[in-house]
């Protein structure tokens, strides 16, 4: 069994109102220096050794992101 993280972002050129509504809130919170921030998802996957990297890639771009408005990174990380 292996872990894969599947990291999944909006595009830099699209706009993020969650990450918007957070800075904003940052502020009145008191919180200064931050100039910006973005929401996304990440995922925990556990497979078995029969998953490959383009089985992931079809999982992020099919199932975990829309390809249209967000980019995603894949990364194997230790088994649990």
């Amino acid at each position: 069994m292996a872990r894969v993280v599947v990291d999944v972002m909006p595009k830099p050129e699209i706009l993020d109102p969650q990450g918007q509504a957070a800075l904003g809130a940052a502020g009145r919170l008191g919180f200064t220096g931050i100039t910006e921030i973005r929401q996304g998802k990440h995922f925990e996957i556990e497979v078995d050794d029969s998953v490959d990297d383009a089985t992931l890639e079809k999982i992020a771009e099919g199932f975990l992101a829309n390809p249209v408005i967000e980019q995603w990174t894949i990364k194997r990380v230790a088994g649990s």
